[in-house]
């Protein structure tokens, strides 16, 4: 099990050394947007967390690693019969939640608060809808029985959506925030794990999805911004959400003086 989490944490972490992108920077309203990608930038950049979602699905139709799945899960509960948190339910949103906190406190990142909420928002609508239309077709049951819709781990996609997110906007400041970030992430998946509501698979493809979430979001967003929002100040930014078998919309609203 040590390996897959291992996978998990340095495949993310990697990816702070495989981002060179060219024909950067062009500054506008305090944003950095990117004008070009090459696409050898993008295929390094993708085969980390591809990698990732690729064993998850893998595992569905390998008889091998089902079972080592199964075995990865009778060892944590054999070994911690009674652990049971909710801290996960929390820990996956920490990552996002330090972008908002270090902006407060004075310390600025790779965007503008608007833009922030713009991309953060477009990266959980891209996470959550994959996530949640794979739940409904693949209809893997959890370890613990509460349910069939085990895969992806969407604790994990959140953790990892959001600790590239912070990665994203804190990496030319220190490489720190990044690691923070996917510390938390991956804690969030062991968490997932001992709390026998995921298998391993599960929890692998989910940061998968969370770190491809992020990246299409940064890529996407600078082309929806001048194309559909031009020159207009976003202020309000509605977000979907799913969370515990419920969901809805958040409003988030800037009020500037």
């Amino acid at each position: 099990m040590k390996n897959f989490l291992l996978l998990i944490f340095f495949g993310g972490c990697n990816l702070c050394n495989a981002q060179q992108i060219k024909n950067l920077v062009m500054q506008k309203d305090s944003v950095a947007i990117v004008k070009t990608i090459s696409k050898k930038t993008v295929i390094k950049t993708l085969i980390a967390p591809a990698a990732l979602i690729t064993y998850g699905f893998v595992t569905l139709k390998t008889k091998e690693l089902k079972q080592l799945d199964k075995n990865t899960q009778f060892e944590i509960k054999e070994d911690h019969p009674k652990f049971i948190t909710k801290i996960d339910n929390y820990l996956q949103f920490s990552p996002s939640i330090a972008v908002y906190g270090l902006n407060i406190s004075g310390i600025k990142g790779k965007n503008n608060l608007s833009d922030r909420i713009m991309i953060y928002g477009l990266s959980t609508m891209i996470s959550s809808t994959a996530v949640f239309s794979i739940k409904r077709i693949t209809k893997i049951e959890r370890p613990d029985g509460s349910g069939v819709n085990s895969f992806p781990s969407g604790h994990t996609a959140t953790a990892f959506a959001a600790a590239e997110f912070l990665r994203q906007e804190y990496k030319d400041v220190s490489a720190w925030y990044g690691i923070a970030g996917y510390t938390a992430a991956l804690a969030t998946g062991i968490i997932r794990l001992y709390n026998n509501k995921h298998w391993v698979s599960d929890v692998v493809a989910g940061a998968g999805f969370g770190i491809i979430s992020t990246k299409v979001a940064y890529w996407i967003y600078p082309t929806i911004k001048r194309k559909i929002f031009k020159k207009k100040n976003i202020n309000t930014v509605l977000v979907p959400y799913y969370f515990k078998g419920g969901g809805g919309l958040s409003m988030t609203h800037n009020f500037k003086r």
